[in-house]
């Protein structure tokens, strides 16, 4: 071919690329002033750019501090902000009735999207990951049986036993110093694992005993683990996956990019997602297998069971969620807990002479016991306050003809959520938000007077997809926290530790180390 055909053909690609630049940023740009000036929701305050762009919500997800984030937005631009072109987030008590209540007259605000790139949704749905409100339905009521207060008295045992061996190990270890978050991690998973599975993962034990990295704090040496059970670190990995999923899907084209640039990055992400199907599938084949009348979740499962309408796939799905949902949110409750009580000296001694003074002998604690725990009660309410444990959004879609949300008429298609933390800490909705308060729970006789708004603060949302767990994490945190506080005194170790500026998030809580040493109290056996 001769030069000047070579050229006429550079010509000719050069030709199609400018073309299709300006055609791009021709559409970019009326793309952005539509957004900008006409667009439905043009009216809502935020910041500028998200009102044309993605970018900046997906900038604030993959950072790791979207809910401060948002939460700094509601207190510079009220109950209502503009956080995306398409999407809006609330923080008033209103907004949470609106979009996850049952209104009558009103259809229902399904799931976004974003649920439908986790774990098992390319094959089967899940009681988290299911979209469409009759089939949700029908899997609560299926799932029901094994969550009833009946069935809870039946497992009180199992759970028990699970935290008396980590209560055992605090005793053994817990002078040399440990991080009390990742001991509570395993300890929760281990009760789950146990209901759901039929066995545990062996955290408790591998938590305390492997010892894999020293590190100083303040001239003192302090050992800190952890090597968990394999499918733990496989869940907890996929889990680092929610923000990718969510920028993938506002920009598509990124997706593509990233996958031609990084493809083993990817493939390794998609590797660990079939891994952490795989493990749960093996899980659920080898407890049903062994056709045991053990009393834990899935036994009530495998009772209600039609195997032609829940297949082994979706019991593992349903299982999969249940043992992140399970661990996580009582282990973050309980490391909550224990950092405020180590940090706030007066809760602390308020909160020791009511379970000490409950009990006489550690056999004492237990569900039933703990249940009348007043200061106890109050303690977990405001830990959930502070730090609730899922503190993202959860995005639902204004439905078809558009609906209201605290007062305002949206169209449908619209994305909402209300954003826990930014509910919770701001000024607009509870007195001294980030102040440690349990006695703003407290009712009847000796109620302080306050302005806090306690609606606001919805830690297992509500409706007919609230935490369907909420009774399992309400036992299972009242009896470790009375437990580990009648046998132990505590002590924080690393004093420089901010529990809110130190938290990541990535789709959940990425909790901060938390060292810390405990004593044996007099009199207790060792």
């Amino acid at each position: 071919m001769s030069d000047k055909g070579v050229m006429a053909k550079l010509s000719g690609v050069i030709v199609v690329c400018v073309t299709w630049a300006v055609v791009y940023l021709a559409k970019a740009t009326w793309r952005g002033i539509y957004n900008f000036y006409y667009h439905p929701l043009a009216k809502f305050p935020g910041p500028r750019l998200a009102a044309v762009s993605n970018a900046p919500y997906s900038i604030w997800f993959l950072g790791g501090r979207q809910p401060y984030k948002l939460l700094d937005l509601h207190k510079k631009y009220g109950p209502v902000v503009r956080i995306a072109p398409n999407e809006l987030s609330f923080n008033s008590t209103q907004a949470w009735k609106d979009i996850h209540g049952f209104r009558p007259g009103h259809k229902t605000f399904i799931k976004s999207d974003f649920y439908d790139g986790g774990s098992f949704a390319d094959r089967v749905h899940s009681i988290v990951s299911e979209r469409d409100p009759t089939a949700h339905g029908e899997m609560r009521r299926f799932l029901a049986h094994a969550f009833s207060d009946h069935s809870l008295l039946e497992q009180e045992d199992l759970i028990a036993k699970t935290v008396d061996r980590f209560i055992e190990q605090v005793g053994v270890r817990g002078e040399k110093g440990f991080d009390f978050c990742k001991g509570a991690d395993m300890m929760t998973f281990d009760v789950i694992g146990d209901l759901a599975f039929g066995e545990t993962f062996g955290g408790v034990e591998t938590c305390m005993v492997v010892l894999t990295q020293t590190i100083s704090y303040h001239e003192r040496e302090l050992i800190v683990q952890v090597e968990p059970h394999p499918w733990i670190s496989t869940m907890l990995g996929a889990l680092t996956k929610g923000a990718l999923v969510d920028v993938f899907g506002r920009f598509p084209f990124v997706a593509s990019i990233v996958m031609a640039l990084f493809p083993g990055k990817i493939n390794s992400l998609i590797e660990q997602t079939k891994k952490n199907e795989e493990m749960a599938f093996d899980l659920i084949k080898r407890r049903i297998a062994k056709k045991t009348p053990r009393k834990d979740f899935m036994t009530r499962i495998l009772e209600q069971r039609d195997p032609n309408l829940v297949s082994d796939l979706q019991l593992s799905a349903h299982a999969s969620d249940m043992v992140l949902a399970g661990s996580e949110t009582p282990s973050t409750v309980v490391s909550c807990v224990m950092y405020y009580l180590l940090n706030c000296p007066d809760v602390l001694g308020e909160f020791q002479r009511e379970i000490r003074g409950a009990f006489t002998e550690y056999s004492q604690i237990n569900a039933q016991s703990t249940a009348g725990l007043k200061y106890l009660h109050n303690v977990i309410l405001e830990a959930l306050r502070i730090y609730p444990p899922v503190p993202f959004g959860i995005p639902r879609v204004v439905p078809e003809g558009g609906d209201t949300v605290d007062g305002h008429l949206l169209p449908e298609g619209t994305i909402v959520q209300t954003n826990p933390i930014a509910a919770t800490l701001d000024p607009a909705n509870f007195d001294s938000p980030l102040e440690f308060r349990p006695n703003r729970w407290q009712t009847g006789k000796g109620a302080e007077k306050s302005t806090d708004n306690l609606e606001a603060s919805q830690p297992f949302s509500l409706g007919a997809r609230g935490c369907i767990g909420r009774s399992l994490g309400w036992m299972e945190t009242r009896t470790t926290l009375a437990k580990l506080h009648f046998m132990y005194d505590f002590e924080s170790l690393n004093p420089d530790l901010d529990w809110h500026r130190d938290s990541r998030m990535n789709t959940l809580w990425n909790k901060p180390e938390f060292p810390i040493r405990a004593r044996r109290r007099a009199g207790q056996p060792s």
